[in-house]
C-alpha cells in the first residue's frame, strides 16, 4: 500500500472535495507551492512562463477551486476570508500563514471575529487557519503560532484547535471541515518538519477507510499492564519521543497523542488512560515554553480527569522553561533544550541518553 507524505494527503483532501462539487479556496502568502514547498498546487513552465493547476481539472467547473498568493497583509486577508467563509458555508476556505507568527498581524480579526463571531452575531464560520508551528531552531519569529492564545479564546465550542501528526489526520480534518454540517473555525498547528519526516506517512487505505482521531493511542506493541508512565503530547515532538523510546527500549512508557486540544476530547482520553491499569505517572510534554503552548490549558483538565477516575496518578510537565520570547535564537541552545525535554519526558538521565560529554 503506497505511503503518502503530508503534501500529497493534503492535496488529496482538496481533490476529493472538488470531485464532490465543494468549493475549495486557498489564500496566503505562498499557497501555490505551499509554505515549505510541500504542496505543488501550481506548476510553472519555465520555458513559456505558463502555469498549470491540476486541481482545476478535477471537474469541468474549474472555478470551484480558487488559489491566491496574497500580499503580506494578514489582517486584511484573514478578514476577507472570514467573510467569504460565512457567505459560502458549503465550501472549504483555507487561510495559510507563511510562518505561524504571521497570525500576530491578524490578531484583531481572530479576537473580534474568528473566536466570538458566532456568540456575538450568530454568524457560523467554517474558516480554516493553517499556521506553520514547530520548534526547528529558527528563532522566536519562526517557531510559534501562539497556540496558547487560541486555547485561551476557546469556550462554548466556539472553534476547533488541533495539532495533527500524520498525513491521514490532516486529510480527514480538512474533509470533515467541509462535509459535516457544522461550521466552526478550525485552527491547525501545522508541523513544518513533518512535511518530509520519514515516520510521518500514511497509506491510501488510511485515507480511504479511516477517520479523524482526536486522540491516538500508543502504536507500538507494548503490554499495557507494564506501562507505569504515560507521556501525553501533541505535534511533532511525538516523533522525537518515539524514536528515543524505541532506541532505549523503554517499554514501561507509552506515548499518546492529543491531536485535538479543543473541543477537549475528555471521553476519548479517559478511555485511553483507563486501558493502562498500573499507571503511576502522567507527563505532558511540549516544545513550547511552560507559559506558552497547551500546558496551562490542559493541566487543570487532566487533574479533573484523574480526580474523577479515583486513581492516584502523578501529573508533571516536560518542556522548556517559561520564557518571554517564544523560542531562543541559538540553534545550539535549541538542540540542547530539545534533547533535555525529551529526556525529562522519558525520565532519562544524561548518561543513559548519551548526551553527557
Amino acid at each position: 500500500n503506497m505511503e503518502l507524505n503530508w503534501g500529497a494527503a493534503e492535496v488529496m483532501a482538496y481533490a476529493s472535495l472538488l470531485d464532490e462539487d465543494y468549493l475549495v479556496r486557498l489564500t496566503g502568502q505562498d499557497v501555490g507551492r505551499g509554505t515549505f514547498s510541500h504542496r505543488h498546487a501550481v506548476l510553472h513552465n519555465q520555458k513559456d512562463a505558463t502555469a498549470y493547476t491540476p486541481l482545476k481539472t478535477i471537474r469541468p467547473k474549474s472555478h470551484r477551486f480558487a488559489l491566491y498568493d496574497s500580499l503580506l497583509s494578514e489582517e486584511a486577508v484573514l478578514a476577507f476570508e472570514y467573510g467569504y467563509a460565512t457567505t459560502y458555508p458549503n465550501s472549504l476556505i483555507v487561510w495559510e500563514a507563511q510562518f505561524g507568527d504571521f497570525a500576530n498581524g491578524a490578531q484583531v480579526v481572530i479576537d473580534q471575529f474568528i473566536s466570538s463571531g458566532e456568540v456575538k452575531w450568530g454568524r457560523a464560520c467554517g474558516l480554516v487557519m493553517m499556521l506553520p508551528h514547530g520548534y526547528e531552531g529558527q528563532g522566536p519569529e519562526h517557531s510559534s503560532a501562539r497556540l496558547e492564545r487560541f486555547l485561551q479564546l476557546c469556550a462554548e465550542d466556539n472553534m476547533q484547535v488541533m495539532t495533527p501528526t500524520t498525513p491521514a489526520q490532516i486529510y480527514h480534518a480538512l474533509r470533515r471541515q467541509a462535509v459535516r454540517p457544522i461550521r466552526k473555525p478550525l485552527i491547525v498547528m501545522s508541523p513544518k518538519s513533518l512535511l518530509r519526516h520519514k515516520l510521518a506517512t500514511s497509506t491510501l487505505d488510511e485515507l480511504a477507510t479511516g477517520t479523524f482521531q482526536t486522540v491516538i493511542d500508543e502504536i507500538d506493541p507494548i503490554n499495557k499492564a507494564d506501562v507505569t508512565r504515560l507521556v501525553l503530547c501533541g505535534g511533532k515532538v511525538y516523533y522525537d519521543l518515539l524514536e528515543k523510546r524505541r532506541e532505549l527500549e523503554l517499554n514501561h512508557i507509552a506515548i499518546v497523542r492529543v491531536e485535538q486540544l479543543y473541543p477537549y476530547p475528555q471521553q476519548r482520553l479517559a478511555e485511553v488512560m483507563a486501558a493502562y491499569p498500573n499507571l503511576k505517572e502522567l507527563v505532558w510534554t511540549q516544545e513550547e515554553p511552560k507559559n506558552q503552548g497547551a500546558w496551562l490549558f490542559i493541566v487543570p483538565r487532566l487533574f479533573e480527569d484523574i480526580i474523577g477516575s479515583g486513581r492516584h496518578i502523578r501529573i508533571s510537565y516536560a518542556g522548556r522553561e517559561a520564557s518571554a520570547a517564544p523560542a531562543c535564537g541559538s540553534p545550539y541552545l535549541h538542540a540542547k533544550q530539545q534533547a533535555q525535554l525529551v529526556n525529562d519526558a522519558l525520565a532519562i538521565e544524561a548518561e543513559q541518553s548519551g548526551d553527557s560529554h
